[in-house]
């Protein structure tokens, strides 16, 4: 295994909410495990068919977490509302499928616990579920674009 594919395990499982994944083969034996409260993940590998791998790498937020709330900063007439960011990189989706309905629209209500989009990783589709109650102000990506960490994707006005 070579240190790019280590690395790219190492992403895919801090984008998974995985824990912990052990992989054993005839040519290596490979642990990796995280916090979640440190977001580190630890690399343990032995082989004699391959070069040491880092020891320690910083961990993406886990792909099973909601969407992280946090107050919108954007302008003065922005600042009561709260912005819905993206738990992680992926391709942001309004609806299910192209035939589906759009999950939420502007002017609607939601209520904390609600799946308001889908972000697509690594064929992946994770559902992400507001944390907030209130009324969508603002969606503020474009269907099938994609989204970085902490990105906001709407604003919620939750008075």
């Amino acid at each position: 295994m070579k240190a790019k594919e280590i690395q790219d395990l190492i992403d895919f499982i801090a984008k998974s909410g995985l824990n912990k994944v052990n992989i054993e083969t005839e040519e290596f034996k490979i642990s990796v495990k995280r916090d979640p409260d440190q977001k580190i993940t630890q690399v343990q590998a032995s082989s004699s068919h391959m070069a040491p791998a880092p020891a320690a790498q910083p961990a993406a937020a886990p792909a099973a977490a909601p969407a992280a709330a946090a107050p919108a900063t954007s302008n003065d007439s922005d600042s009561k509302y709260i912005a819905i960011k993206a738990p992680m990189i992926g391709t942001f989706y309004r609806a299910a499928s192209p035939e589906a309905p759009i999950f939420v629209n502007v002017g609607d209500e939601v209520k904390k616990g609600q799946v308001i989009c889908i972000i697509e990783a690594m064929k992946l589709f994770n559902e992400i579920e507001s944390e907030v109650s209130g009324k969508i102000v603002k969606v503020l990506v474009d269907n099938a674009s994609p989204v970085e960490y902490d990105q906001p994707l709407f604003l919620v006005d939750p008075s």
